[in-house]
């Protein structure tokens, strides 16, 4: 286990450095490194470390999401309003619509398959995009408008929104009925996550207020807090719909709106943390990758992909419709809302475990996805911000 721990981190950090100094996303190389050393290349990882890859994945999810919500103001997201709400889950939408209209005639599946599919596809990836968005809100890009926030709002909700639609739809292909509970638990599942992030932050700041802990203790009481509201999300999904990851995030808005000082503070902690995480994260959603599915698959897939990617485009533009944003602004949401890679890793190999007919080709349509849309999504943002986005810092 050591060694392949070493491995991922060294040759992650070294594929990474690699392809930035090609001026390529430094995920690129990361997620490259996992496909080499995974099972289906080198076997290179222990199946040890293979067998925990989900938790994880998820742990270094989580640290981006405290991160994103440590800065994440309120009032920035107050100004965005309806938009913000839209794009949590219109553009997913359209393109689960896109990918009904289209699989069943490049692919031959049937319309309920290509709906699993579009489930497993249609969400953004809060690992590509917080990172970048973060990197934004520092720079002044996009401040005006408030772009970054809106694009982290939305894509903190899409996921919760795709996955809740992904298990109405299994249930429906395993012959279970579509009951309208299923899509009451969306706003349910996001209502708790709120209420309970902002619950247990509020009692968490009042604690850090009252008595003298340090720095480094509140961020591990930070992270098991969030720990915890994951493994509750688990062991009550069953009973009570809860969003884990939104309750994570509104831990870390609520220390920004409260004690924005302290907000700060543990923001450089987590962004240190996020060294490791960031390459973990990649590297262990590359190992998932199966190269060999995505080099069997043909031309299709990557035509399908493209064509739901124009779908999901369309409604984000819907989104942004009587909104203040120029052109430019806009045309760099729609790119921003592209890239796939932690859902896509975490959910796209469930049909095929299942025994769902259709679960080769979903799970090769979401590899497929991860890896054109994660890299060339990232690549895209880092090209095109400062040329889309006005810089208010530098004009201040």
């Amino acid at each position: 286990m050591l060694f392949s721990l070493a491995a991922i981190l060294l040759f992650g950090m070294f594929m990474g450095w690699l392809c930035m100094k090609m001026q390529l996303p430094s995920l690129l190389g990361m997620l490259f490194t996992g496909i080499l050393l995974g099972p289906y290349v080198f076997n290179l990882i222990d199946p040890s470390i293979l067998s925990i890859s989900a938790e994880l994945r998820r742990i270094a999810l989580i640290i981006i999401l405290i991160r994103a919500g440590l800065s994440l103001n309120l009032n920035d997201l107050k100004k965005v309003g309806r938009p913000a709400l839209l794009m949590c889950f219109l553009p997913a939408c359209f393109e689960i619509l896109g990918m009904v209209v289209l699989a069943p005639r490049l692919l031959g599946i049937s319309i309920l398959d290509a709906a699993i599919m579009g489930a497993v596809v249609g969400a953004v990836s809060p690992a590509v995009i917080v990172p970048k968005m973060l990197k934004l809100m520092e720079e002044g890009y996009g401040k005006a408008h408030s772009i970054p926030q809106l694009i982290l709002a939305g894509a903190s909700v899409d996921d919760v929104f795709v996955i809740v639609l992904f298990t109405a739809f299994t249930g429906l292909a395993q012959g279970e009925s579509l009951s309208l509970k299923s899509f009451l638990n969306i706003p349910l599942s996001i209502g708790i996550g709120i209420a309970l992030g902002a619950f247990v932050g509020f009692i968490l700041i009042g604690l850090f207020t009252r008595f003298h802990i340090r720095d480094t203790v509140k961020v591990i009481i930070l992270l098991c807090v969030s720990f915890l509201f994951v493994t509750l999300e688990d062991t009550l999904a069953n009973v009570i719909p809860f969003a884990s990851l939104i309750a994570v995030m509104v831990l870390g808005i609520v220390a920004q709106k409260k004690r924005a000082p302290l907000a700060v503070r543990l923001s450089s902690k987590f962004n240190k943390l996020w060294v490791a995480s960031e390459i973990l994260l990649f590297v262990l959603v590359g190992a998932t990758v199966d190269i060999n599915y995505a080099f069997s698959a043909g031309f299709m897939p990557f035509l399908l992909i493209l064509g739901v990617l124009i779908f999901r485009m369309l409604g984000v533009y819907l989104c942004l419709i009587k909104t203040e944003l120029t052109k430019k602004e806009r045309i760099f949401c729609m790119i921003a809302y592209t890239p796939k890679a932690t859902v896509q890793a975490a959910i796209g190999g469930i049909p095929l475990s299942m025994g769902l007919p259709s679960g080769n080709i979903i799970l090769t349509v979401a590899v497929i996805a991860i890896l054109l849309t994660a890299p060339l999504g990232a690549f895209s943002i880092d090209i095109s911000y400062r040329k889309l986005l006005n810089n208010t810092s530098a004009n201040c």
